[in-house]
């Protein structure tokens, strides 16, 4: 029964303020808050030291990345990953939950999920509902920054869940695997511009507005509603899927959304469009804007 828990993608406030209650926050358990904004917006390190879930430490989406990669967020090596997450008291028997202060509910949340997946991490969940939800529904908070005794991590990364632009330029011929693109509809056809960047899609993909998974209040959807939202775009769940966007990290939804639909092998391109837009041939470039100005 353990076993079924901790392999749970979501785990409820409920759960986890009653083991923050229960003092079951440490080498078995850890809670990490993944949040990130742009930083004209908000300061996710500053509101963690503010106010955060007790015992959980602050994952830095920042530092545990490639930093010589010129694009965001790109996944870092193993032995980064294995130390980074190994400060934060993190082993391979710890269960981890991660979530977010988004006002959506989840935004960042599932790239963390993702990128412990990625390096060989089972044993990892996402707070349903986020910290917005946490707070609303009367769970405590603190200011006190604990500080968690160092952990061994050894990781292996899973190339199953990971695409290179290698292989997804390779697909766009071939067609081993469906393409679903997690950005808004605008950004997706083409017709508006993402943070600066000419718009559009990889040939082939299919748009899943990330949002589409989350309820009004920020929920994660019934695994039955999410079934339908896989359905109504024709996407077959029962063979090879990837998920895209603009820097890999709402393409994670895509990821958390298929696995709790029992598909557990959703491959993230990391480079997302950030990376096609620079790297691919313009014919590669799918836009309504473009095709309407020629």
């Amino acid at each position: 029964m353990a076993s079924q828990v901790l392999s749970r993608p979501l785990v409820t406030a409920k759960w986890l303020s009653e083991a923050v209650r229960a003092g079951r926050v440490g080498a078995s358990l850890r809670i990490l808050d993944a949040s990130w904004y742009p930083p004209q917006e908000r300061n996710a390190r500053q509101e963690f030291k503010e106010r955060h879930i007790p015992g959980a430490s602050f994952f830095d989406i920042e530092e545990c990345r490639d930093q010589s990669s010129p694009y965001d967020f790109m996944l870092p090596s193993e032995s980064h990953f294995a130390d980074y997450v190994g400060r934060l008291g993190v082993s391979n028997d710890t269960h981890v939950v991660v979530y977010d202060g988004d006002a959506l509910g989840t935004f960042y949340a599932p790239r963390a999920w993702w990128m412990f997946r990625a390096f060989g991490h089972k044993e990892v969940s996402v707070l349903n509902g986020g910290f917005k939800n946490w707070v609303k529904e009367g769970h405590p908070v603190t200011a006190e920054v604990s500080q968690p005794a160092p952990a061994v991590f050894k990781a292996r990364l899973n190339r199953a869940l990971l695409k290179t632009f290698e292989e997804m330029i390779q697909n766009v011929g071939s067609l081993k695997f469906q393409v679903v693109d997690s950005r808004p509809e605008g950004r997706f056809r083409g017709v508006e511009l993402d943070q600066g960047l000419e718009s559009g899609h990889i040939p082939g993909a299919v748009n899943i507005p990330f949002r589409s998974f989350l309820t009004e209040g920020g929920h994660e959807k019934s695994i039955e509603e999410i079934q339908e939202i896989f359905r109504e775009k024709k996407v077959d769940l029962s063979k090879p899927l990837t998920a895209t966007c603009r820097k890999g990290v709402t393409a994670c939804h895509i990821a958390l959304a298929a696995y709790l639909c029992g598909k557990r092998d959703v491959a993230v391109y990391d480079g997302s469009w950030s990376e096609w837009f620079h790297r691919a041939p313009e014919r590669y470039k799918v836009s309504e804007l473009k095709r309407n100005k020629g």
